[in-house]
């Protein structure tokens, strides 16, 4: 069974110009919206600075999920891009996958990558990709 996660073509484009411009770190955040699809997009900094790693602060995470319940928006997703490599999980990434209920979305940066924007669910180690579908907002 083919497993889908709804989002508005608002938010993708968003998480692509997050992106490119964090270039060449990893850039990240996390997705919101109502109904299970994803709506709202809170870019976060990645405060690893890192090209192969990201972090968010506890703060900064603490302030997001405050503005969601305040909007009573459910949480539906993780964002981050790989910069370099290509964008399904690392292992690192799976191993640091905490939520078995919302999509792990990664992208690339990079202007030739034929599918820039991909989703996961990750659950017990293991990966499987999401049929990203664009829903009308």
């Amino acid at each position: 069974m083919e497993r889908s996660v709804r989002i508005a073509a608002t938010i993708l484009k968003a998480m692509l110009r997050h992106a490119r411009a964090e270039m060449p770190r990893e850039c990240c955040g996390l997705l919101a919206g109502r109904g299970a699809v994803i709506t709202e997009i809170f870019s976060a900094k990645n405060m690893l600075a890192s090209p192969t790693a990201y972090s968010i602060a506890p703060q900064e995470l603490f302030e997001s999920f405050r503005d969601m319940r305040a909007r009573n928006l459910d949480h539906l997703g993780i964002y981050h891009s790989h910069p370099s490599g290509e964008n399904t999980p690392s292992p690192l990434d799976i191993e640091r996958a905490f939520d078995l209920h919302v999509a792990y979305f990664i992208v690339s940066p990079r202007t030739e990558t034929p599918q820039p924007v991909r989703a996961f669910a990750i659950c017990d180690g293991r990966a499987e990709e999401l049929t990203v579908e664009i829903a009308q907002t």
